[in-house]
């Protein structure tokens, strides 16, 4: 902008100052008066476009300035809003956690009640676990006669798990096998009662239980073989109750007929 004002004023100026530099001294020369006067307003005019072109680019930095600090809200909003979601999670999460460690704790509470109490067995505990042979048979014994049936069971097998040399093992086996017995699960039973006959042959449970065998066969209605189990029961152990019964059991086929 400053050379093209001068480009456009230098050949005016120059013809006046050699048209009047002839006649008159310079200090005096009316013309020469205006020529300094003209460059004058002509470096006013220049300072003029000089501070005009840099109000412009003030202009366009302070702008530009403004539009960073806009964006450099946004950017700080947006992270606020992160962080406020980011602390939401976190706190939920918390909640959550606590909730469930309180569910949890109540239900170990509620189970905690000792199995002799009323309360549950937990798969795979002893009924005193840090109680003998001894301490655990008569305590699943105990949860049989108090027909407690499904502890009892469960008492039991533990048990045969934890103590399978203990000379109390053939007892469990067979009361382990009386559970399903009395809660009419005869299948099961047999099976259980044959393990005392098989695995403790000279146990002294061993007549009672080819009675019940003999017992579990009638009410399947398998009469050949209730009618086996309990002539063996009068022929290997005839003096026994368990012999009597059996006795008693066959002479009861033989009235219904079966």
């Amino acid at each position: 902008m400053n050379s093209t004002v001068h480009k456009l004023l230098l050949p005016g100026l120059a013809v006046l100052v050699f048209g009047g530099c002839v006649l008159t001294p310079p200090a005096e020369d009316p013309m020469q008066i205006k020529l300094t006067e003209l460059e004058q307003r002509l470096q006013n005019i220049e300072r003029v476009v000089q501070n005009q072109s840099l109000v412009s680019l003030t202009q366009q930095v302070g702008a530009i300035e403004r539009r960073g600090d806009e964006m450099q809200g946004r950017v700080e909003e947006l992270e606020h809003s992160s962080e406020t979601t980011a602390e939401r999670q976190r706190q939920l999460y918390a909640d959550v956690d606590t909730r469930i460690q309180e569910l949890e704790t109540a239900l170990q509470a509620r189970n905690s009640v000792n199995v002799m109490d009323g309360g549950a067995l937990p798969p795979g505990q002893l009924p005193v676990p840090s109680g003998s042979d001894r301490d655990n048979y008569q305590a699943a014994l105990e949860l049989l006669k108090a027909e407690r049936y499904q502890p009892a069971a469960s008492a039991f097998q533990q048990f045969l798990v934890a103590f399978p040399d203990s000379e109390r093992a053939d007892n469990a086996q067979y009361w382990l096998a009386e559970t399903h017995y009395v809660t009419n699960q005869y299948p099961t039973a047999l099976n259980e009662f044959q393990i005392v006959i098989t695995k403790y042959p000279d146990s002294r449970k061993v007549p009672d239980a080819l009675l019940k065998m003999g017992y579990c066969s009638y009410e399947l209605k398998n009469w050949d073989a209730a009618r086996t189990s309990l002539t063996r029961v009068q022929t290997e152990y005839p003096e026994t109750t368990a012999a009597r019964l059996a006795g008693q059991r066959l002479q009861r086929m033989q009235e219904e007929g079966v």
